[in-house]
């Protein structure tokens, strides 16, 4: 069946949750080094689509589910309940077209696929604004309060932003309950770190971190696109990314990455 087999199941499903498992186990992807982000995210996203829609047989294809599970089985790596205090799981998320309420539902998802009870770090991107307008302290505020509901329910144990300026992080900061403890600099953007931030966040405690993420590590076009490549004749522009989260699981000891993976969730629009 293969293609078909998925292409039929994408034509019934609500809801596509796709994940790559430890890319550290895929031997394809080991031997090729990607040139930016971008490249590895849709990399992994045809492989996995490749994978799983090869090994669709012609009686999965007869049934009609909500949310599908595209997963590349052999990939999948659960953290061993022993080692769980000596490894640092983390994460970054990305939203694309959804709102603060994916929030949760990323992080769910994140700590079924490890294995685990909670993620020590997640750091969220900004989530795109429209053209014309900038990012605020308002617009921010629901994505930070649920991060902070998950951090008071024990799902996080430390939150953290990426790419703001000094203004931006010292409002935050002074607004939220759980303080932001690190900051991603994109490092493309400004080749020293700003006088300004470095001395607030020295001041208030908050881990400066540098990263080299293109503001949109997905977009809906560049999604639709490895749909269409890895699955033949699919109605790829019916299907929107609501986000991608990207997750690594470090050797706390040595700092040598044990795992890393992405976890993204889709819906299909239905009109």
């Amino acid at each position: 069946m293969g293609t078909e087999g998925a292409r039929a199941l994408l034509e019934r499903a609500g809801r596509l949750t796709l994940q790559t498992g430890n890319l550290l186990n895929w031997g394809c992807l080991r031997k090729k080094c990607p040139a930016t982000p971008s490249e590895e995210v849709r990399d992994c996203i045809q492989k996995t689509l490749t994978e799983w829609s090869s090994k669709i047989g012609q009686d999965q294809n007869q049934e009609t589910l909500e949310v599908l599970e595209c997963t590349v089985a052999q990939a999948i790596e659960k953290i061993n309940p022993e080692e769980r205090d000596e490894l640092k799981v983390s994460a970054k998320l990305f939203i694309v077209g959804s709102n603060s309420s994916s929030i949760r539902d990323a992080v769910d998802l994140a700590c079924s696929a490890l294995g685990v009870a909670q993620l020590d770090s997640v750091i969220i991107a900004p989530p795109p604004v429209e053209d014309g307008t900038n990012l605020s302290l308002e617009y921010l505020q629901p994505y930070w309060k649920e991060l902070e509901n998950l951090v008071q329910n024990k799902k996080i144990v430390a939150i953290g932003t990426s790419d703001l300026d000094k203004m931006l992080l010292e409002q935050l900061y002074l607004w939220a309950q759980v303080k932001p403890s690190s900051n991603q600099v994109n490092l493309a953007s400004c080749c020293v770190m700003p006088p300004d931030l470095t001395a607030f966040a020295k001041e208030c405690d908050i881990q400066l971190l540098t990263h080299n993420d293109p503001k949109e590590l997905l977009c809906e076009a560049s999604f639709q696109e490895v749909l269409q490549e890895s699955i033949q004749n699919v109605k790829a522009n019916k299907w929107i990314p609501l986000w991608l989260l990207r997750y690594s699981v470090i050797v706390k000891s040595r700092g040598i990455i044990k795992s890393k993976g992405y976890i993204l969730q889709a819906k299909r629009n239905a009109s």
